[in-house]
């Protein structure tokens, strides 16, 4: 067996995403998996509105688990 190494393909890219839901975030992760930095820009105030929306009623520390899977490795800012 290979070991598997970590893809560090986009290492130093910077990616700004202004996605919501579960496709714009499942690409953004795969980029940021690949070594992208990906910032994800959210409204002021609340957030991203899938940070309260769990279809599983599944939360941790008040945010639901859906929005921390899809938005992994996934900084984020709040932007007026």
């Amino acid at each position: 067996m290979t070991e598997q190494k970590s893809l560090n393909l986009l290492a130093g890219v910077r990616i700004l995403a202004f996605t919501q839901f579960l496709l714009g975030p499942a690409a953004c992760r795969y980029l940021a998996d690949m070594g992208a930095d990906v910032i994800k820009i959210e409204p002021p105030g609340r957030g991203a509105w899938e940070r309260s929306w769990a279809g599983a009623d599944l939360f941790m520390n008040g945010v639901s688990a859906f929005f921390m899977l899809a938005n992994r490795n996934l900084r984020s800012v709040t932007l007026n």
